[in-house]
């Protein structure tokens, strides 16, 4: 009998022989990346569609790898030679003291490779070791499951499924930029776009002065969380300085397309940071229609100075607030009180249809070119992992 920690993936199970080792690959190296970070010893073990992971501390395994893109769910299991009988006789024992009379349950069978038995004839077997009067079988939704999975090689028996965050593993796909706010959206956004395997490196525009007490904090909060989601990994955090734009836009005394304004100069401020990071995309918190600036009109103003070499990705472009603020308190971005996010250069009453011809006439007014030259220089850098930031001095 041994206790190992069982990985299940899902989508990479779709892709063709080749692509699908090339993943699994990738997130076997996740997994000894975030667990040789934690001092957790253990050894991999590769089967088809499942991944298992022997170690002393299972539970402490199970908790970090369940943080990993790509696995679909994580369970502790026991692992026996296939024998029918001790099959029976282990289950009934893991099942000891969590079933009590009035309660449903169902035994959830597989087999592959295995004589003498089917799936359904091994989960009556099962389920008739662990019946006693008063329970009843319900297959569609019990309130106790049993799950048995018996293969040439041995069979696992487990009741309990750590949920993963699915998705692909991180580092199949192209590194992105990520704009990482204050706020809810952004994380969000962030989370899901990793969640595809796109290494990110975020970008914080800060409003220094202009910005609320709260913002520094709930940025560098939002970054933190967003760390926990690449267990044992480094992840980078550029943050720039936009004083100097606001005090160009409050001196021409600019009001109703301020927030068109800024935007723009945001992208610009991006995009530059994206082709000396040499990403593929710039990804975005934006939901249509939520605040002035993202009315279909005016993200269309600002989606103009996007080149065509650079994508521009809003994983949130259609969810309702609720759905976006629900993701985050599953992912654990969610901040219940981040304190003063205020912005003093938004007007009371922003453009929410604006034109590109006003638009464009208002920023001849500024120095834009020179603008971003003096924020870029502005640069600080951060990195996390695991949840601690540091900034990063250079000497």
């Amino acid at each position: 009998m041994k206790n190992l920690v069982m990985i299940q993936y899902g989508e990479l199970f779709l892709k063709s022989e080749g692509v699908r080792r090339y993943y699994v690959k990738i997130l076997t190296g996740s997994i000894h990346t975030a667990l040789d970070a934690a001092g957790l010893e253990h050894a991999i073990h590769q089967h088809r569609g499942r991944i298992l992971i022997s170690g002393e501390e299972s539970e402490a395994i199970a908790n970090i790898v369940s943080h990993i893109f790509g696995v679909v769910g994580v369970a502790q299991c026991i692992c026996i030679p296939t024998d029918k009988e001790e099959i029976a006789r282990t289950a009934a024992n893991l099942s000891q003291g969590k079933l009590q009379a009035g309660m449903t349950f169902a035994v959830r069978a597989r087999r592959s490779g295995v004589e003498g038995f089917n799936s359904q004839e091994l989960a009556a077997y099962v389920g008739s070791a662990l019946w006693f009067e008063g329970l009843t079988v319900d297959l569609t939704q019990p309130d106790y499951a049993m799950y048995v999975e018996a293969r040439p090689w041995g069979t696992l028996i487990y009741d309990t499924i750590l949920p993963g965050p699915g998705g692909l593993p991180l580092g199949t796909q192209a590194r992105v930029l990520s704009l990482l706010s204050a706020g809810i959206d952004s994380p969000v956004a962030s989370w899901l776009v990793m969640r595809r395997g796109c290494p990110s490196t975020f970008l914080n525009l800060d409003g220094g002065a202009y910005q609320g007490k709260g913002v520094y904090d709930a940025v560098m909060t939002n970054f933190s969380n967003l760390s926990r989601w690449s267990p044992g990994r480094k992840i980078t955090l550029l943050q720039l300085n936009m004083e100097s734009f606001y005090e160009a836009l409050l001196a021409e005394d600019i009001i109703k397309n301020r927030c068109i304004l800024c935007k723009r100069f945001m992208l610009r401020v991006a995009v530059a940071v994206a082709q000396e990071e040499k990403v593929a995309a710039l990804v975005m918190g934006d939901t249509i229609g939520q605040v002035a600036s993202q009315t279909l009109e005016n993200l269309g103003v600002t989606d103009s100075l996007i080149p065509s070499d650079l994508l521009l990705l809003r994983p949130l472009i259609t969810n309702d607030k609720q759905e976006t603020v629900d993701r985050a308190r599953a992912i654990g971005t969610f901040q219940e009180s981040p304190g003063d996010l205020s912005c003093a250069v938004v007007p009371k009453h922003p453009a929410v249809a604006a034109t590109i011809d006003v638009i464009e006439e208002e920023e001849a007014k500024l120095d834009i070119a020179s603008l971003v030259e003096t924020v870029i220089l502005t640069k600080k850098v951060f990195i996390a992992c695991d949840g601690a930031v540091e900034e990063i001095v250079k000497k």
